[in-house]
């Protein structure tokens, strides 16, 4: 019975298995995130691309009168190309993820693309809405003084309330979701590399 009292609690809580973190379901979530931050970044170029595109064709094509106008037009153009340059540097960081680095090196690349998402949410953004909006506003001023006072002012106010409701719903949901996944990541390579001491 006396035995039974001198349980040594530290020897067996040393002896105790340690659950190893499951690398192949991260690895698999880090590729996962990599391609689908790598494909995020073509479709944005195309799509900005080809919008500047359109938008320059019907500059040419319909001879805008106003000089309104065609400074809306820059300034959409220039905001989205600034905004894609920007953007672009993150494509370095993504190629970079590797299947042979080192928790250390995996954690490193994903600060860094965190560091240059949460620039692009919150300056480049910012930029690029604040360009885009006084652009639309300005292409548009050539079109609505054409139009009664009633028309012009649905034409805007529908344009500015999309804006808002871009940058006030449709924005903060997806910089929730893109720190969500990046922080889930950033998270698990800090409680491996606390496991196992680095």
């Amino acid at each position: 019975m006396d035995n039974d009292n001198n349980i040594d609690f530290k020897d067996l809580w040393k002896k105790q298995a340690i659950s190893q973190p499951d690398m192949t379901d991260l690895l698999a979530r880090v590729n996962k995130f990599k391609k689908t931050g790598l494909r995020c970044l073509w479709i944005t170029n195309i799509l900005l691309l080809a919008t500047s595109i359109f938008i320059a064709f019907v500059w040419f094509y319909y001879q805008p009168q106003f000089i309104s106008t065609k400074i809306g037009i820059v300034m959409v153009i220039l905001a989205m190309l600034i905004y894609l340059m920007t953007y672009n540097k993150l494509l370095g960081n993504y190629k970079n993820i590797e299947a042979n680095q080192t928790n250390h090196d995996y954690l490193q690349k994903l600060i860094e693309i965190k560091k240059k998402q949460q620039f692009l949410q919150t300056k480049m953004m910012s930029f690029y809405f604040t360009a885009l909006t006084i652009g639309i506003c300005l292409y548009m001023y050539e079109y609505a003084s054409r139009m009664t006072a009633l028309g012009a002012g649905l034409t805007y106010g529908i344009t500015l309330f999309w804006m808002l409701f871009n940058w006030f719903y449709l924005r903060p949901k997806q910089i929730k979701k893109q720190q969500e996944k990046i922080n889930s990541l950033i998270d698990k390579f800090e409680e491996i590399n606390n496991q196992l001491g680095i």
